[in-house]
């Protein structure tokens, strides 16, 4: 048996910076202060946070392995009057990140879930490629293997809208090698380590950027943005 519907807690859906970390905002703050506690999907990263903004509120894992587990647990405490704040180690939870089981649980238990907008890379990145902002579509990290990566690209190639993606360092090569088979020669704008003290903004075709990751690897976080299929 549960308490009533009017003593539940509430579930907040907290973005935090993806690098720098004065990029937090005064709601963020107020709440990761105030919840019972912080479901974190690496407390190493976020304790860094929360001690730069002496924030004492215990914290728990909760991450892509636990969640099944977790996210039950979480559930009830929720219904049991507690206020939890869901954060990843950097941007906007759910973006590509551990969350959604989490959220749907909520939503089937009429758990309040309550967003705390801030930081994403995705509207980081889209308003300095260059390209059209108007409508884009997030594709999130590609696949691994290379007949499923080369399917993934085919299934984009004819899209008319601006392309966001994730990609490791490991993985860009062979990702942009892929996309330039599939897709043939495209202009693409790469923002690496967004908001951190080595960010880097790389602008051109497919081609030249694979040049030049030849020369000069990339390193940290990597957003791909790419200009739609064009009308000729």
């Amino acid at each position: 048996m549960t308490v009533s519907d009017n003593l539940r807690g509430t579930l907040y859906i907290v973005a935090t910076p993806i690098g720098n970390l004065q990029d937090i905002s005064f709601r963020a703050l107020e709440i990761l202060k105030s919840v019972d506690y912080i479901a974190s999907e690496d407390t190493r990263v976020s304790g860094r946070l929360l001690s730069r903004y002496e924030i004492g509120t215990r914290q728990t894992s909760y991450f892509e392995h636990n969640e099944k587990v977790k996210a039950p647990i979480i559930i009830q405490d929720i219904i049991d009057g507690k206020s939890v704040a869901l954060i990843t180690d950097s941007g906007t939870p759910l973006i590509s990140d551990p969350g959604y089981r989490l959220v749907v649980l909520a939503v089937e238990n009429d758990i309040d879930v309550i967003p705390i907008p801030g930081p994403s890379s995705v509207t980081a990145a889209i308003p300095i490629s260059g390209f059209p902002t108007d409508s884009f579509c997030f594709e999130g990290y590609p696949p691994r293997t290379a007949g499923r990566l080369k399917r993934f690209f085919e299934n984009l190639k004819d899209e008319r809208r601006t392309i966001v993606l994730f990609e490791t360092p490991h993985r860009i090569k062979k990702c942009l090698t892929s996309m330039l088979d599939v897709m043939g020669e495209r202009e693409i704008f790469i923002a690496r380590e967004l908001t951190k003290k080595f960010e880097e903004k790389i602008r051109g075709d497919i081609s030249s950027i694979l040049n030049r990751i030849e020369k000069k690897p990339l390193k940290g976080e990597i957003v791909i943005v790419i200009r739609g299929r064009s009308e000729k």
